[in-house]
């Protein structure tokens, strides 16, 4: 059983940058959506960015333009490079992804495979 396993989260300052990594990202899929999603103190889980293996990828609104997220395929590794964060990014950071050919909706909850999270805090 392959778990997905995310780093580099942390304290950072407003307007400060921060990578995430999750691997393994695609455990072999050929056929896939993945992304990251976070959880924000006392709210419900929202997408962040998720990447399908036909290449579409989609951001939540409020990250467009600040947050990129991108694969390693060799590596094997999913990024998230979170650019000019602010306080209201400040939320545990998870990936999760399935093997579905593209993400829809709240893919997020319907994703088998999660990672354990990484805390992401802005001030």
């Amino acid at each position: 059983h392959v778990q997905l396993v995310e780093s580099g989260g942390g304290p950072v300052e407003v307007g400060g940058s921060l990578r995430l990594s999750c691997t393994p990202s695609r455990k072999g899929w050929s056929s896939y959506c993945l992304g990251w999603y976070r959880q924000p103190p006392g709210k419900e889980r929202e997408g962040v960015a998720a990447v399908d293996s036909d290449g579409t990828i989609a951001y939540e609104e409020s990250v467009k333009g600040r947050f990129t997220v991108s694969q390693d395929s060799a590596k094997n590794i999913l990024y998230l490079q979170m650019n000019n964060l602010k306080p209201e990014d400040t939320a545990m950071y998870y990936c999760a992804g399935d093997v579905w050919g593209a993400c829809s909706g709240q893919w997020f909850y319907r994703a088998t495979t999660h990672g354990q999270g990484t805390q992401v805090t802005v001030s």
